[in-house]
C-alpha cells in the first residue's frame, strides 16, 4: 500500500517517483550491503517473500496532511507491519524544505493493511 499526501499538489511524475521510493525503501530498510562485496541482503517476512515470488500488487491511497500521514505510519508500526516514510529533500519542489511526501506499508496480508488504510480514498 502506498499512502500519498494530496495536500502537497505534487506533479504526477513526482508522486510516481516518491511512491516508487517508498515501495523500495520498505525492503532496503530491512537489509544491509555486505562489507566484503557488492551483495545486498535483506530479511523478508513471509508476506514479503510471497509478494516477491508472485505479482507485485500495489494500491495507492491518499491523505490530506502530514499529520494524517504520520498517524497512518504510527498505526502501521504499532501493528508490526513493514513501513517506510519518504522525506523528499526539496530540490525540485517544496522550495528546498525537506517534506514528508508518502509512505509504503507492506507487503503484508491484505486484512492487516486494510485495518489501517481501508477507509482512505484511492488516489
Amino acid at each position: 500500500m502506498i499512502v500519498m499526501r494530496k495536500d502537497l499538489n505534487m506533479r504526477k511524475g513526482k508522486m510516481i517517483a516518491q511512491g516508487a521510493h517508498a515501495s523500495l525503501k520498505v525492503f532496503l530498510d530491512r537489509g544491509a550491503l555486505a562489507a566484503d562485496g557488492p551483495t545486498f541482503t535483506f530479511t523478508c517476512t513471509p508476506a514479503m517473500e510471497a509478494w516477491l515470488g508472485g505479482r507485485f500488487k500495489k494500491v495507492c491511497v491518499s491523505v490530506d496532511s502530514e499529520a494524517a500521514l504520520d498517524d497512518v505510519a504510527a498505526r502501521a508500526r504499532a501493528a508490526g507491519l513493514p513501513c517506510a516514510v519518504i522525506v523528499d529533500a526539496g530540490h525540485t519542489e517544496f522550495k528546498g524544505v525537506p517534506t514528508k511526501t508518502c509512505l509504503a506499508i507492506g507487503p503484508a496480508d491484505a486484512p492487516e493493511v486494510d485495518a489501517i488504510t481501508g477507509a482512505l480514498p484511492l488516489l
